[in-house]
């Protein structure tokens, strides 16, 4: 019996400290920008209908606007992160000139939802003039951050 106690208190301490492990890793990277993989080199796979022109293509279709830097939202209507993202990308539409933010419910949009790797909303991600996503957040994005990674692709962009 005393075996059984002991091992049902080292049992749920071992799942509590994994739960705690797994809740300070996800904090940690909740929101966070993180850089897409680079395009492919010049000539290897970068001509007419490679799955960069395919993604393009679907993110002009969303609204991404060429020219410009876009952040493209995923969101859906039971998402309360999503409000909180949507007010942090208002911002800094608002105070950066350049910067158009688009919303996508996830749910009316599963092709690019699939397309474009979206496991989670809130998703934001951020597109270059040359229609581009260069990086991404699951969760909310934290506002400095945000500005600070648009800054230098501002410098390509059309005002």
């Amino acid at each position: 019996m005393r075996d059984q106690t002991l091992t049902g208190v080292l049992l749920v301490v071992g799942v509590l400290g994994l739960a705690t492990c797994f809740g300070w890793w996800r904090r940690r990277r909740d929101g966070r920008l993180r850089s897409v993989a680079p395009a492919p080199a010049a000539g290897a796979g970068t001509g007419p209908g490679t799955p960069q022109d395919a993604h393009r293509a679907l993110l002009a279709r969303l609204g991404a606007r060429s020219g410009a830097v876009t952040l493209v939202q995923f969101s859906s209507a039971v998402c309360a992160p999503c409000r909180a993202a949507r007010r942090v990308l208002q911002q800094v539409e608002a105070a950066v000139p350049g910067v158009v933010v688009v919303e996508v419910d996830a749910e009316q949009h599963l092709d690019a939802v699939r397309e474009l790797d979206v496991w989670r909303t809130p998703t934001v991600l951020v597109v270059d003039p040359a229609g581009r996503v260069v990086l991404r957040a699951s969760g909310v994005p934290v506002r400095d951050e945000l500005v600070a990674a648009v800054a230098p692709l501002l410098a390509g962009a059309d005002r």
